[in-house]
């Protein structure tokens, strides 16, 4: 099947000639996983220089949250940049105070909140881990292995789910340890609760064999882990957790960075566990393509640095600002709930594609932050590494654009306005996808 929306092969005469000018003059460390250049978009639309037209269920990865080249964030940028481009976070201006004021009255942590800026989820997290350090006065770290939380060194050293992406900038920041992320369908430990032992595992076998709990000063953790397969924690995980940190003074970090501002159907993926962090780190869908990051930490923490202890030239930036503030307000009141809503709708057909075919072995996920693993075959559990990457590179000759995370999984991050028709069609040049793959 190739859609009616492709008119050339791809890539095309336009996207051929591009790719030949960038690979002469761009680094050639990106992950690129196929020859799409865009050049245009609208909503979940998207089109390349030679005119094709392509379903985006890649959003950016996770970012264009309100879709591409919404009317409402589009105007609010416009309307910042007529006033000015930027001022230093040395001074202040109405847009950053009035998205710390927005961010704190969205109660991500039953108490009251405070903000820093940044431009990414890398930086997020570097702050994030920073403040940790500082108000605790301990150095170590846990971390979870499949974890992925940036690569700038502090927060590379967390990062687990791949080692291309450690692969020759050791030693990174010293003092994390890894732990397994708890996952039913592949589980590490004996036993049907993962959550339990792997609290278990840091609370009877960490803490007393290698890791002293007085010196950790936070545990970070994606409430829903993104980048190593979507994995959905376990009932009753994070609220273990949350009561492990408690114990031993522990702060809890949650990265947010790709499953928040209403990805799962909710504000943050943490509402669904009814648990609150002391720390969050926030970026990708916060700004709908603009780059904006975020350190949100409870008041009673955040307040206690000190002049001069972190800062950021571009960070608070009125157009990023602007944007988030427009997001948020259509995540608040139209975006989530059509998350909640479409990605049932669509957890419900990809479960019905299941029953027709026996590669997918599992399919996850909350809202529109949905996997789909495949497997050699259900019994075995094999990931099908392969077929994971042809069926991802079909879909994009095809006209639907796609990423995969963990071993073998798709996943499924789309704008969050998307509609049932939206999905209809992605499913359509999904299961025709997967024939093609299959049958190559």
């Amino acid at each position: 099947m190739q859609s009616a929306h492709i008119k050339t092969p791809l890539p095309g005469p336009k996207a051929q000639a591009l790719l030949k000018r960038d690979a002469l003059v761009t680094s050639p460390s990106y992950p690129r996983d196929y020859p799409f250049v865009m050049s245009h978009g609208k909503g979940a639309e998207v089109w390349d220089v030679d005119g094709n037209r392509f379903l985006d269920f890649a959003a950016g990865i996770a970012v264009c949250s309100t879709g591409h080249s919404h009317p409402a964030v589009v105007q609010a940028i416009k309307d910042a940049a007529d006033e000015f481009l930027h001022i230093s976070s040395d001074y202040w201006h109405e847009r950053q105070t009035a998205l710390a004021e927005k961010i704190n009255a969205v109660n991500p942590m039953g108490e009251p909140v405070m903000s820093f800026f940044c431009q990414s989820g890398t930086e997020a997290v570097e702050g994030s881990l920073k403040l940790a350090r500082y108000v605790t006065g301990r150095s170590r770290f846990i971390g979870f292995l499949g974890g992925f939380h940036g690569r700038t060194m502090g927060s590379l050293s967390f990062t687990s789910s791949k080692y291309t992406q450690q692969k020759g900038f050791f030693p990174t920041m010293p003092g994390v340890t890894h732990v397994p992320y708890p996952n039913s369908y592949r589980p590490l430990f004996a036993g049907e609760d993962q959550g339990a032992a792997v609290l278990n595992y840091i609370e009877n076998v960490l803490f007393k064999a290698n890791v002293p709990a007085q010196e950790v000063a936070a545990i970070l953790i994606e409430p829903i882990q993104g980048e190593g397969g979507y994995l959905v924690p376990p009932d009753g995980f994070l609220q273990g957790l949350r009561k492990l940190c408690d114990r031993h003074g522990i702060l809890l970090i949650f990265d947010e960075v790709q499953s928040g501002v209403g990805r799962t159907g909710k504000m943050f993926a943490s509402e669904h566990f009814g648990v609150a962090p002391d720390i969050m780190s926030l970026a990708k869908g916060l700004g709908s393509g603009l780059p904006i990051g975020m350190v949100v930490a409870k008041k009673t923490l955040m307040e206690k640095w000190q002049r001069g202890a972190h800062g950021n030239t571009y960070g608070g930036n009125p157009l990023c600002c602007a944007a988030a503030l427009a997001t948020l307000d259509l995540v608040d009141t139209q975006y989530r709930a059509n998350a909640a809503e479409v990605g049932t709708y669509f957890m419900n057909q990809l479960r019905d594609l299941q029953g027709r075919f026996p590669c997918i072995g599992h399919v996850r996920g909350k809202g529109l932050m949905l996997g789909m693993e495949l497997v050699e075959d259900r019994s075995s559990k094999i990931p099908a590494t392969k077929l994971c990457d042809a069926v991802v590179n079909r879909a994009f000759h095809n006209g639907l654009l796609l990423l995969s995370c963990g071993q073998s999984t798709i996943r499924f991050m789309p704008p969050l306005m998307i509609s049932r028709t939206h999905v209809d069609e992605a499913l359509a040049i999904l299961a025709a996808s997967l024939e093609d793959a299959q049958n190559q």
